[in-house]
């Protein structure tokens, strides 16, 4: 590092808070006189005072090369607000045209089918009122000849069959 704190060499205890007083001259005249006196005596107040007065030194530089610096106006705050709110209102009437409205309509969507979904999980979850019996507990129909024609008796002969066959109408395609 370049420049390294050293805070052994800080001043001592009793003088420590009269030291900026006393280099900007705001010490009555008994503190001065006695800070005066301590500092000639005290070589940690001395490199205290010696770092205190160079950096008061440098703040002031610091000070008086921004202050060359051109201010901005007092109407520049209002300026740059009513670009910003300018540039606001160009957003709101770009997002209030054609795309506007298909975003408005993509949120309706998505509106109606969450609650879609929302009640079929409902109505699946049993809330729906009486579920309907599942299709592994109802019990199978007794018919054992369900695509038999309708009299059991088998033909005798030919004619018999051919007899069946144009009563039932099971000729006709």
């Amino acid at each position: 590092m370049a420049a390294e704190t050293n805070l052994t060499n800080t001043a001592c205890p009793e003088y420590e808070a009269l030291l900026e007083d006393y280099l900007n001259g705001a010490l009555c005249d008994a503190n001065v006189a006695a800070t005066a006196q301590h500092l000639e005596a005290c070589p940690r107040c001395q490199r205290a005072a010696d770092a205190a007065l160079a950096s008061t030194r440098w703040l002031r530089e610091i000070g008086e090369s921004l202050s060359d610096r051109p201010q901005p106006s007092p109407a520049f705050p209002r300026i740059v607000m009513a670009r910003i709110r300018a540039a606001k209102a160009a957003q709101a009437v770009e997002g209030e045209g054609f795309w506007g409205y298909l975003v408005a309509l993509a949120r309706t969507f998505a509106v109606a089918a969450t609650l879609a979904v929302a009640l079929l999980a409902g109505y699946e979850a049993g809330w729906g009122g009486n579920p309907q019996p599942n299709l592994a507990s109802a019990r199978p129909t007794e018919a054992p000849y369900l695509f038999a024609p309708d009299p059991v008796t088998l033909p005798a002969d030919e004619g018999e069959a051919l007899v069946m066959v144009t009563e039932s109408d099971h000729a006709t395609y």
